[in-house]
């Protein structure tokens, strides 16, 4: 799914006007199928940036951000997972779309693993091009904050909440 009804409505009455919005980022890791040690990280390239990202996506009025990221990674990839916890809650933006919208987000950053066989994943939705494991030592080019969250799911740390100091 593409841009949420409920922000289609908002855009209709506030134009590209900012909006702020509560977003999820879904980092969904899984072992090397090689049982070489390093983890695999699944990523999808954004057709509207070119830019591959872990799965994001906006939470529905009144959802958890756990479901948020279990329906984004479905609706995304195709994969079916389970959230195992928080990692990283931070404010990000302001965002401006190619379409001229504008949007900052509460981000709230989850570690999930897949629910049973790891199956073929794909691009199941139009906002991706194409959807893609990645050994997390292998990591195509992305956005540095993207990097950054995928290192603390990597670390088994706390919690971070804010902006990183590095």
């Amino acid at each position: 799914m593409a841009t949420p009804g409920f922000i289609l409505e908002l855009r209709r009455r506030i134009g590209h006007a900012p909006l702020w919005l509560p977003g999820v980022t879904a980092v969904v890791l899984r072992p090397h199928p090689a049982d070489s040690g390093a983890d695999e990280v699944l990523l999808v390239r954004r057709v509207d940036t070119g830019a591959w990202t872990p799965v994001t996506g906006i939470a529905d009025p009144g959802e958890q951000p756990d479901v948020t990221a279990v329906r984004e990674i479905a609706e995304e990839t195709g994969l079916v997972a389970e959230v195992e916890r928080v990692l990283w809650v931070q404010a990000v933006g302001p965002v401006t779309y190619p379409n001229g919208d504008v949007a900052s987000y509460m981000d709230i950053a989850v570690l999930c693993r897949p629910v049973g066989a790891t199956a073929h994943v794909h691009a199941a939705d139009d906002e991706n091009s194409e959807v893609a494991w990645f050994p997390v030592d292998q990591l195509p080019e992305m956005p540095e904050r993207f990097r950054r969250t995928i290192a603390v799911a990597l670390t088994g740390g706390p919690t971070r909440i804010g902006t990183p100091s590095t």
